[in-house]
């Protein structure tokens, strides 16, 4: 079966001392609870090329610049109108 949407969290070294290492965490949390796992594919990339707006979550094609775990529920919620 192939996952419906695509969510990437930068792991390079800028966004990841920024907090994505909580924000990793806060992610796989959101898709578990929801039971998501089956239509998404979740994945790490060393760099997005975005260190100026880290940390850096991806979405399918949306980019999230500047992301804190106070805002990510609520990204991932509307993105996946939880």
């Amino acid at each position: 079966m192939q996952s419906e949407h695509t969510i990437t969290i930068c792991l390079g070294s800028s966004c990841f001392a920024r907090g994505n290492k909580e924000i990793l965490a806060i992610v796989k949390k959101f898709v578990s609870e929801h039971h998501l796992e089956e239509s998404v594919f979740f994945k790490g990339e060393l760099c997005t090329g975005n260190c100026e707006k880290g940390p850096v979550l991806k979405i399918d094609e949306e980019l999230h610049g500047n992301v804190d775990p106070d805002k990510v529920y609520d990204i991932l919620g509307e993105y996946f109108n939880i």
